[in-house]
């Protein structure tokens, strides 16, 4: 019995992985979708341009 009570941790584990990747996968897309990629667009665009500011302003 040995044995059983050594698979029985990584199956749990990996049925709980495997739980936690098709989450993700059916959360992808759907109505918000647009909206979270502006909101990540936006917030990329912020950073570069927030990064490419004080170059110009040295002078």
């Amino acid at each position: 019995m040995d044995y059983l009570s050594a698979l029985v941790p990584p199956v749990v584990m990996a049925l709980f992985f495997i739980g936690v990747v098709r989450v993700i996968v059916k959360t992808q897309g759907g109505a918000a979708k647009a909206k979270e990629d502006a909101a990540v667009d936006a917030a990329l665009s912020r950073a570069e341009s927030a990064r490419q500011a004080p170059v110009g302003q040295e002078s």
